[in-house]
């Protein structure tokens, strides 16, 4: 559900996410106004109001709690990405010779970085990866290997190419991990039930101005569904139109390619 919820465009994900609980929360209000009546609700103003700021306390801290987690989650994804485009220039670098195996190099570098661009990013978006991805990177490591009998002499060079070349597997590895989603399901379930129940928890209060009594409930319904918005929004770091792009990686091959 997240990862259908991420792919939507801002203002579907908007409407069902927060207006149109807004609406369902303030509908329910006016139903159990009537149903009820202000006389039984208003007694129950003074010990609701104590119970509702524990509640109210209980779910900001669970909320602030899962925006930190998934905002660091979606900047992780973001340093992998840069971290795979500059060990990926740094091997354009050392694989600047003019032998046979540095051009293979060269090749299959450009190969793989064109492949991650244009097919894992959409199997990312998807919760999956692109297996012609992942054969292009075993391709590199193959060709990189075959460099150490033709600069046997520079062992170096090969030491830092070999340490740029785990660079690039871990990065990718962590944005595959990432696009699966940051948020568990039971976290979700948890979130979910809160923002309802604390919601909910406001049909308990009765007061004499029932058209501020609305406005205050449909404000809270708006901040509390907006918060799940905000987290729904980049629980999958490269779906929906809240992503981390593949820029950098393209970047790498329009400046080498020159």
């Amino acid at each position: 559900m997240s990862l259908f919820l991420s792919g939507l465009p801002v203002w579907a994900a908007m409407l069902l996410i927060v207006v149109l609980p807004t609406i369902i929360a303030v509908a329910c209000l006016l139903v159990l106004r009537r149903r009820i009546g202000l006389e039984h609700l208003a007694t129950n103003n003074e010990i609701a109001g104590f119970k509702f700021a524990t509640v109210g306390v209980i779910y900001s801290v669970l909320v602030a709690f899962a925006v930190i987690i998934v905002w660091q989650k979606f900047n992780d994804a973001e340093t992998a990405v840069v971290q795979e485009a500059g060990a990926s220039a740094t091997i354009y670098r050392l694989a600047a010779g003019s032998q046979p195996g540095m051009v293979a190099t060269r090749t299959a570098l450009t190969n793989y970085l064109t492949l991650a661009i244009h097919q894992d990013w959409p199997a990312m978006a998807n919760q999956s990866e692109s297996p012609e991805t992942t054969h292009a990177l075993d391709a590199l490591y193959a060709i990189a290997s075959q460099l150490t009998k033709e600069v046997s002499g520079d062992s170096v060079v090969l030491a830092e190419m070999f340490k740029q070349l785990d660079t690039i597997t871990q990065a990718r590895r962590t944005r595959l991990h990432l696009a699966a989603g940051i948020v568990p399901g039971v976290v979700w379930l948890v979130l979910s039930c809160g923002a309802v129940l604390t919601v909910g928890f406001t049909f308990f209060f009765g007061t004499k101005n029932l058209r501020a009594q609305t406005i205050m409930v449909g404000i809270l319904s708006f901040l509390v569904f907006l918060a799940l918005f905000s987290i729904v929004s980049i629980d999958h770091p490269f779906t929906g139109p809240s992503f981390v792009g593949s820029e950098p990686l393209q970047a790498v091959i329009d400046d080498f390619a020159r």
